[in-house]
């Protein structure tokens, strides 16, 4: 076998390369780092975790005074959540009531808590159920999964 030797290319010879997305061209650095923000506070669907939330909230023995603003706060994320799913499954366009849960659900998010215990208990049962009735319309029309412990064969 013979070898061949290749000539040495001098380094100024060869094409400079270039970034096919230019400075021009990339975003701003405020809108990555709001990107990057939204990434980092979003959470992944948890329908087992709502369940829970919602049982308490709408249990006949009210929830402990020291729990109510945690609560308030899940609650709002699960209807953030599932608000947004709404929008981009577009259920609205397949049922009718998709706009109606969808409408109460952002007024009820909205509200302010109020500091008297027992009309912040009333509001967590308005919250969990605008929760429990958008989660169970948009398991209905498949738009999200229904929680495991409520398939069947799923955990007990």
């Amino acid at each position: 076998m013979t070898s061949v030797t290749l000539d040495r290319r001098d380094a100024t010879d060869a094409p400079h390369w270039q970034h096919p997305v230019g400075p021009a061209r990339l975003p701003d650095r405020a809108k990555v780092e709001a990107a990057l923000a939204a990434v980092r506070a979003w959470h992944p669907y948890d329908g087992d975790a709502w369940l829970d939330d919602v049982a308490d909230v709408l249990d006949t023995v009210p929830p402990p005074e020291d729990l109510v603003d945690e609560l308030a706060q899940r609650l709002r994320g699960y209807l953030m959540q599932l608000v947004s799913y709404a929008l981009n499954s577009e259920v609205e366009k397949q049922d009718g009531r998709a706009t109606r849960l969808i409408t109460r659900a952002r007024e009820v998010r909205e509200e302010e808590l109020p500091s008297d215990y027992l009309q912040s208990v009333i509001h967590l049962r308005r919250m969990g159920w605008a929760v429990n009735e958008l989660h169970d319309l948009l398991t209905e029309l498949e738009a999200v999964k229904g929680p495991e412990s409520l398939k069947e064969g799923g955990p007990s």
